[in-house]
């Protein structure tokens, strides 16, 4: 029953990819960033539904200019901070190839970044910089990597330059997934290194309904501190976040 209870889920997700993909083909067009944005968070809380997921938040979002710096556990992470209060991302450059999603990720504002390559990093930060002089919401994920989400892996400096160049904070965010009838950390959305979106998305589909928590930290500035010192204090600030 649960394999077709999932499967079912299933089809309902398909079908809310194909919703968004049309949205942004067709609507994202004519509407404002901000109507972009709000119709982004209302297509993310749909998709969490349909997939068995609650959000929950505790803590206030900061109003831009604002760098979020948050742990990263899955790929549904985006979905639960779009779900949260919408900001655009900075994504892995593959990601824009891939179908229907490349398409979604773009509508959902993000920059794109070619790992591994310094040169591009610098192009990035240039552009998250000149987005935060704008007065935007944009978000990072320091760790670089997916973790379990009971470790906070050490935070990379790099793209936190774009807060200091722009003058602007960085809010700390703890990311949890939960099982939501009994409250205990749920494993079953961390992403893997021997994952395939697949099969993640079938173990979360399979899975007894989640709680995805968002906490957000208070506001930090650089106060004179470099790139580095910045990112242990965010990762420390995080990882407090998410006890």
């Amino acid at each position: 029953m649960r394999s077709l209870h999932a499967i079912a889920k299933f089809l309902r997700v398909i079908a809310q990819v194909l919703r968004g993909y049309w949205m942004v083909r067709t609507a994202f067009p004519k509407l404002s960033d901000e109507q972009q944005a709000r119709a982004v968070e209302v297509w993310a809380r749909g998709m969490l539904a349909i997939i068995g997921i609650e959000v929950r938040v505790k803590g206030h979002p900061a109003q831009g200019p604002v760098l979020m710096a948050a742990n990263h556990i899955s790929w549904l992470d985006i979905l639960v901070m779009h779900a949260a209060c919408h900001c655009r991302f900075v994504a892995k450059s593959e990601i824009r190839s891939w179908p229907l999603v490349g398409v979604l990720t773009t509508g959902g504002g993000s920059l794109y970044i070619e790992r591994g390559s310094r040169n591009d990093a610098m192009r990035v930060v240039h552009q998250m910089a000149n987005a935060l002089c704008d007065g935007q919401v944009l978000a990072v994920f320091p760790e670089g990597v997916t973790g379990d989400g009971v470790t906070v892996l050490p935070f990379h400096a790099n793209l936190l330059q774009a807060a200091i160049s722009a003058e602007v904070p960085i809010q700390p965010v703890a990311l949890q997934f939960m099982d939501a009838h009994t409250q205990e950390r749920s494993l079953a959305p961390c992403y893997h290194d021997h994952d395939t979106l697949i099969s993640s998305l079938w173990r979360t589909l399979c899975a007894p309904p989640l709680l995805a928590q968002v906490r957000y930290g208070d506001k930090q500035h650089a106060d004179g501190r470099n790139r580095r010192e910045w990112a242990q204090s965010l990762q420390t600030s995080v990882a407090d976040l998410c006890k």
